[in-house]
C-alpha cells in the first residue's frame, strides 16, 4: 500500500519545477578561495591535539634549563628505535640536510653554493638531545623554528638520528 502511495506521489510531480531541500546548507555552503584568511583563527594558547605545550622558554635560561633537564620520552627498543632512527634520517634531509649537510659537517647544498655562512659543525659542539630539541623547536641565530613543520614526535626522531650522527649516543 505504501509503496503504490509513493509511486503515486513521485508520478504526480511537475519535472519542470525545483524538488524540495531537504538540507540546503549542503548544497549553499559558503565558498573560500584558495589563498584567503581562514574564517576562524584557534584562541590564543591553544594546544594542538595530542601533544602537551613545550615548558621551556625562547630564552638562553631555557636552552641551558633544556639542555640539563629534557630528555627523549621514545622508547628505546631495538625495533622502534630503527624505525625512529630510519624517520629521522628522512626529516633530517628534508629539514636539516641542506644547511647542516648529511654528517651533520656545516657543509651542506646551500653552504657550499655560499647562500649562508656559519652554519655549525655538529661534532664541533657540546649538544645533548634537550638542546637539539629546544634549537629545533624555537631555532637558534639564522636557523628558523621548526615547531611547526615537525610534530613532537618528528622532533624527537630528528634529535635522535642527529646524536647518531655526531656520535653522542
Amino acid at each position: 500500500m505504501y509503496v503504490l502511495l509513493m509511486l503515486l506521489v513521485v508520478g504526480c510531480r511537475n519535472k519542470q519545477q525545483r524538488n524540495i531541500e531537504f538540507m540546503p546548507d549542503m548544497y549553499e555552503s559558503p565558498a573560500y578561495k584558495t589563498y584567503e584568511v581562514a574564517p576562524l583563527s584557534p584562541p590564543e594558547h591553544t594546544v594542538k591535539r595530542g601533544e602537551l605545550p613545550y615548558s621551556y622558554p625562547n630564552t638562553i635560561e631555557g636552552y641551558e634549563q633544556a639542555k640539563a633537564q629534557l630528555h627523549n620520552p621514545l622508547a628505546t627498543d631495538t625495533l622502534q628505535q630503527t624505525q625512529n632512527l630510519s624517520n629521522g634520517k628522512e626529516l633530517y634531509a628534508i629539514y636539516c640536510g641542506l644547511c647542516h649537510g648529511e654528517k651533520g659537517d656545516g657543509k651542506g647544498v646551500l653552504v657550499q653554493r655560499e647562500k649562508f655562512f656559519g652554519v655549525p659543525n655538529y661534532k664541533n659542539r657540546d649538544f645533548t638531545e634537550g638542546s637539539i630539541y629546544h634549537v629545533i623547536y624555537y631555532g637558534r641565530n639564522a636557523m628558523p623554528a621548526f615547531a611547526t613543520q615537525l610534530s613532537e614526535k618528528e622532533r624527537w626522531q630528528v634529535t635522535m638520528y642527529v646524536e647518531q650522527i655526531t656520535g653522542n649516543k
